[in-house]
């Protein structure tokens, strides 16, 4: 929640949403429709489920999502929908300042780890290569979170 000295001081942003598990009804409808009965997390194979405030979380510095659908089975009250050719969410890494390879050492863990092979690193004339996501080929899977050493990297809403 913004005060009021934030908001009269142009020092506030709206609060984004957590992010939900794939095929998350919109936040609204979301919760609303959630009964936080911790299902979709004790679904999760890969641990990426957390409960924040009684409701499920993806947590990618835990682990990717294979997107197996195993939470949206194990959703009874249907907060998670899976429809036919419907992508599991928008979400694109946004790699911070703070990345090694932007600091000059030579680190492509993400990229290695990219199955998509979104994240592709580009030469620079006198320093370490950069990366740079393609966001046609990247799933939102968050493979690239965990590996980063300087933890630069963070999944968006595209």
């Amino acid at each position: 929640m913004t005060s009021r000295r934030q908001f009269l001081r142009g020092r506030f942003s709206p609060r984004q949403a957590p992010l939900r598990p794939p095929w998350a009804l919109a936040e609204d409808a979301f919760l609303a429709a959630c009964t936080r009965c911790g299902d979709c997390i004790r679904a999760c194979p890969q641990g990426i489920l957390v409960e924040d405030g009684g409701y499920p979380r993806v947590e990618f510095g835990k682990g990717e999502c294979t997107f197996c659908g195993d939470c949206v089975a194990a959703c009874q009250p249907r907060a998670l929908q899976r429809q036919d050719q419907q992508p599991p969410w928008r979400l694109l890494p946004v790699i911070a300042e703070t990345c090694l390879a932007r600091k000059g050492v030579v680190c492509r863990s993400c990229g290695d780890v990219c199955a998509a092979v979104a994240i592709r690193f580009r030469p620079q004339l006198g320093g370490s290569a950069l990366p740079e996501v393609d966001p046609s080929r990247c799933t939102g899977c968050g493979g690239c979170v965990a590996p980063c050493p300087a933890r630069a990297i963070e999944l968006r809403r595209a």
